[in-house]
């Protein structure tokens, strides 16, 4: 029988006591013990890719009991997984939605911002941060990060400020806590929601308590090379019950059906099917079993994942603190709890070698780079055909966006992988420097 780590039981019951399924499950727990088998590791060939997805046998086995079940669609898995997920954060009510972009469209809309609402956002983000914001009819307003932590700079948001300002959507960005603190003074003295996009930091915590858990809303995303997998996915959390009733409901074409008030809506409208009634000018946001038949199994291992990620980053930290002349190293800053989406590296202006001679070189070994997410998002040529207003001349942006990249900390990725990294940066500078 497939059960979840807090104990529901499969959607149809014979399918779990049927000895045909117990068959389908052991050979699928047999297939992947081989397929996780660790493989050679070849010095200066083997890929050593950004990120590496972090699901096994419980998952496959859970997932497919839904698709046997013909129960496919948002139901007790997923509810069973808000459940999970909200006690983990540490908030009230947690909604799953289809995807962490999904998961921003769908908190910017249960605001009810203003047309033309200004949203302050980091200039540093992901694509995703900034068009839904477009797409609710606000305006994005850019401004600078820190050259160190990437993430939004509150000094630069209060400057930013204007009367046409109703939010602030700081990012988490690679899994560094942001000074909510600071933010969430900026936002009560000046009356403004906070949104925060956790999309990159599921399990992060600024003053031990975990990020998410401070702002009007937050996002969370799933995706299949995030710290916790559901393959795609997302979650809103927020400790509004009312809020999160308009979340539901906006999730899910705008009706009443999955709501805690569904009768009371049916009560006032009696003349309307609930089954078939509409409150809201919703989408289809939602989720599916076979997403939250991961998400159950993926959640009780967050822990261990993200310890493995940052044993990485302290491994490295250690062996390229030689280089500190040459590269900005990132590091944990006071009273956060970094959990490392990725290793960032900012390539100083004055040495002796560009940002693309070390990827490169990397590269050349097998070992993938990328740009911080998106870079400077004022850069991106679809800017143009977006209104939105830039607070600054975002020299930090502007220079992680031309210096700065990230490689894969991921806890799969093993000592030989991590031994290597080290002696191709070593390689790399005994060569330019």
């Amino acid at each position: 029988m497939t059960t979840s780590p807090i104990g529901i039981r499969s959607t149809l019951t014979w399918l779990a006591e049927d000895s045909r399924f117990q068959k389908i499950a052991d050979l699928v727990s047999e297939y992947m013990a081989v397929y996780e088998e660790p493989k050679e590791f070849v010095l200066g060939k083997t890929r050593i890719p950004l990120n590496v997805p972090t699901y096994g046998a419980p998952e496959v086995i859970e997932a497919l009991d839904s698709l046997m079940s013909t129960w496919v669609t948002m139901g007790a898995k997923v509810k069973a997984f808000e459940e999970m997920f909200a006690q983990y954060v540490g908030i009230s009510d947690a909604v799953m939605v289809n995807s962490g972009s999904s998961a921003n469209l769908l908190a910017l809309s249960a605001l009810g911002l203003s047309a033309g609402a200004e949203v302050i956002t980091p200039a540093i983000t992901w694509a995703t941060t900034v068009f839904p914001i477009v797409q609710i009819g606000a305006v994005p307003v850019l401004v600078d990060v820190s050259p160190q932590t990437f993430n939004i700079d509150p000094e630069e948001v209060e400057r930013a400020i204007t009367p046409k300002t109703e939010a602030i959507m700081p990012v988490h960005l690679l899994g560094n806590p942001c000074d909510m603190d600071a933010i969430m003074d900026i936002a009560m003295r000046r009356g403004l929601y906070v949104i925060e996009d956790a999309c990159e930091a599921t399990g992060a915590e600024w003053r031990r308590k975990k990020v998410g858990s401070f702002g009007d809303l937050a996002t969370f995303s799933f995706y299949f090379s995030h710290h916790l997998s559901t393959v795609e996915g997302g979650m809103v959390t927020s400790n509004n019950q009312e809020v999160a009733e308009k979340l539901r409901s906006l999730r899910t074409h705008g009706g009443v059906r999955d709501l805690k008030s569904r009768d009371a809506w049916a009560m006032k409208h009696s003349d309307i099917d609930s089954r078939f009634l509409f409150i809201h000018a919703g989408y289809n946001l939602r989720p599916t079993e076979m997403q939250a038949a991961f998400g159950i199994h993926q959640l009780p291992q967050l822990e261990k994942f993200i310890e493995g990620r940052r044993e990485t980053v302290a491994f490295w930290n250690t062996k390229f603190a030689k280089y500190s002349d040459y590269l900005v190293l990132p590091r944990e800053e006071l009273n956060t709890r970094h959990v490392w989406l990725g290793y960032p590296i900012t390539v100083k202006k004055d040495a002796p070698f560009r940002r693309g001679d070390l990827t490169a070189f990397l590269e050349a070994k097998g070992v993938e780079t990328r740009p911080i997410v998106a870079g400077n998002i004022a850069e991106q040529p679809v800017m143009k055909d977006i209104k939105h207003r830039i607070a600054g001349a975002l020299p930090n942006a502007r220079a992680i966006h031309r210096q700065g990249f990230y490689i894969g900390c991921q806890r799969e990725m093993g000592e030989e992988a991590r031994e290597a990294i080290v002696g191709y940066f070593e390689e790399f500078f005994k060569e330019r420097v």
